[in-house]
């Protein structure tokens, strides 16, 4: 494991920052929280700003253990500078497939990193198929595009069950944007990789198949 890159430094600080005053201000959280009926009425901003809030110490962590992680890899390929364009647009991303699902529930909310970290996750998969990922409960660790091929799948579970208190939605849209990005930072790996790029696309197509069926 690297040493923590400043970008991943800087993100994790703002999350931290952003959170830690989201828990002591009620009015803050719920200023810049992700609202459906808040951004139709125009307050856009949220899409971004919810991605820092989070609901207790234990999802801020989860969050930003899972982002030390997957970072490097990332920034290993990339840079840091299209490391955090890459974290952005998969964070907005998130947001966006999360309003177009509950577009007509004006009371959904939702908060946290998951669906930036998601992308990045996603893309470090992308990037690095084999890594071998642990998981709890399964006692032999798996190649990772395996483990981000089921996750997604779970989402979709969760997507169309409303499985826990979980938002489902923003971490598909976080994966769809970490895979998109990538593979325009790095077109290549439709030549190089064009089994692992298209195994990894399988359940984005599901999910818009499903979509388009109305069965989510």
């Amino acid at each position: 494991m690297n040493n923590l890159h400043l970008a991943t430094i800087a993100i994790m600080a703002a999350n931290i920052l952003a959170s830690l005053k989201g828990f002591n201000n009620h009015t803050f959280f719920e200023r810049y929280k992700f609202g459906v009926g808040a951004i139709q009425a125009g307050q856009k901003d949220r899409m971004v700003t919810s991605g820092f809030l989070h609901v207790d110490l234990s999802h801020l962590f989860f969050n930003m253990f899972t982002l030390y992680f997957f970072a490097d890899v990332v920034i290993d390929w990339f840079g840091p500078g299209k490391f955090i364009v890459l974290y952005f647009i998969s964070l907005i991303a998130g947001s966006l497939l999360a309003l177009y699902f509950h577009k007509n529930e004006p009371y959904y909310s939702a908060v946290g990193a998951s669906g930036a970290v998601t992308g990045i996750l996603y893309s470090a998969i992308l990037l690095e198929p084999g890594m071998r990922l642990g998981i709890m409960f399964i006692p032999i660790p798996l190649p990772a595009y395996v483990l981000g091929i089921l996750y997604l799948f779970y989402s979709i579970y969760g997507m169309k069950t409303r499985l826990g208190n979980i938002g489902h939605t923003a971490h598909f849209g976080g994966a769809i944007g970490g895979y998109v990005v990538t593979l325009f930072f790095k077109p290549d790996l439709l030549v190089t990789d064009t089994l692992m790029v298209l195994l990894l696309a399988l359940p984005i197509v599901l999910l818009f198949i499903l979509g388009k069926m109305g069965k989510i």
